[in-house]
């Protein structure tokens, strides 16, 4: 995850993630000194598991993972995607200071980092800013349940349309690049299965790819 130096950045460039986007200009005003803008690429950690969070981050663009650890046979198996719409470091707006599960960017993008004590401390004399993030709360517990059902119920094929889906919604565009390794997190099963939930998508001309794009 790499910083890169943004003097010019204004109210545009904070619209580009939908959470501040959505604060009163008296709240994003007393966060903006504390951010940094950096660059995520592919498998770039934010959190890990039982680990002290250091930062907060509010995507522009890209896609983050939020992953369930098991055991040396079970895995990792992703439980909940983030993109613009949202922040990475729900812990830390709850007020915890770990995580069971872990967090990397999985689509490569920009994003607006924050330290977590100044964010804390923003949560707590903000009600504004608290309104908001908490309705972003409601809507990745929802989305969680919804991937619970679509996990129990659905084939593979559709779990993966789903997820081809709402990455689509994130990234702003047509292509992206993501892995069979990815892939298999997501849909819960063998790396080498992966195939078995692209190729009726390619058969019917919904998708393209190759070499994990």
């Amino acid at each position: 995850m790499s910083p890169y130096p943004n003097p010019a950045a204004d109210a545009d460039d904070f619209r580009e993630n939908r959470l501040l986007a959505a604060l009163p200009p008296a709240s994003l005003d007393a966060l903006r000194p504390y951010f940094e803008a950096v660059s995520c690429g592919i498998k770039d950690m934010v959190y890990r598991p039982n680990e002290p969070i250091s930062h907060v981050l509010f995507p522009r663009g890209g896609v983050f993972s939020l992953l369930a650890v098991g055991d040396e046979e079970g895995g990792l198996v992703e439980v909940a995607t983030i993109g613009n719409e949202g922040f990475v470091g729900l812990p830390v707006f709850l007020g915890a200071d770990t995580s069971s599960v872990m967090a990397f960017c999985q689509v490569p993008g920009d994003a607006w980092r924050i330290s977590s004590g100044p964010f804390r401390a923003a949560v707590e004399a903000d009600a504004a800013l608290a309104a908001v993030l908490n309705r972003h709360v409601m809507a990745l517990f929802t989305q969680t349940a919804q991937a619970a059902f679509c996990n129990r119920t659905h084939q593979m094929v559709q779990r993966c349309a789903r997820w081809l889906l709402m990455t689509h919604d994130r990234v702003g565009g047509d292509e992206f690049l993501l892995t069979h390794e990815f892939l298999a997190q997501m849909l819960g099963v063998r790396r080498a299965s992966v195939s078995e939930a692209v190729k009726p998508l390619q058969d019917a001309g919904l998708i393209a790819y190759s070499r994990g794009q």
